[in-house]
């Protein structure tokens, strides 16, 4: 089993971007791989990772660049230009709510695995799925109040109210 740092961030945004996709069965039928063996992608203690034709084809399919942005970030970049509106709510009391739970299953998942004082690789497995949640929801939330900055956006009561 690899021990990188990179390797587990790597394995979070497949699983990430298995999940938007529609899971195991629909991601195999996307890129016409056997389940199997996207099960092993999605496994995280598989050292299986996806290829490049596949991540390309899974994240052209949903239309975020989990795993394309996780390969710029650990190279000290990051990626511009990704479809606008992708999983942007239109309204900011939702998205504002949306990121609140999310962060309330961080704490949830942090306590859990800090109650008997040691944390395990898998309670950190579910912190960290939990902190990616956040993490996109919190995007969401940005570029929502960026579009009612902009003027994009009619905030509660619309046509000038």
């Amino acid at each position: 089993m690899l021990k990188n740092a990179w390797f587990y961030r790597i394995k979070a945004a497949q699983r990430d971007l298995i999940n938007l996709s529609g899971g195991i069965e629909r991601s195999a039928e996307i890129t016409s791989i056997s389940k199997s063996h996207v099960g092993r992608w999605n496994n995280a203690q598989d050292t299986d990772l996806m290829p490049l034709n596949a991540v390309l084809m899974l994240e052209e399919h949903c239309g975020v660049a989990v795993v394309t942005s996780v390969m710029a970030e650990l190279n000290g970049r990051r990626v511009t230009g990704e479809a606008e509106g992708v999983g942007v709510s239109v309204d900011v009391l939702s998205a504002c709510a949306e990121t609140v739970r999310h962060a309330g299953e961080v704490m949830s998942a942090g306590a859990i695995a800090l109650a008997d004082g040691r944390v395990t690789a898998a309670e950190s497995m579910n912190i960290d799925r939990a902190v990616s949640l956040l993490e996109r929801e919190c995007s969401a939330l940005r570029k929502t109040l960026a579009s009612v900055r902009a003027g994009d956006l009619k905030v509660v009561g619309g046509e000038g109210k």
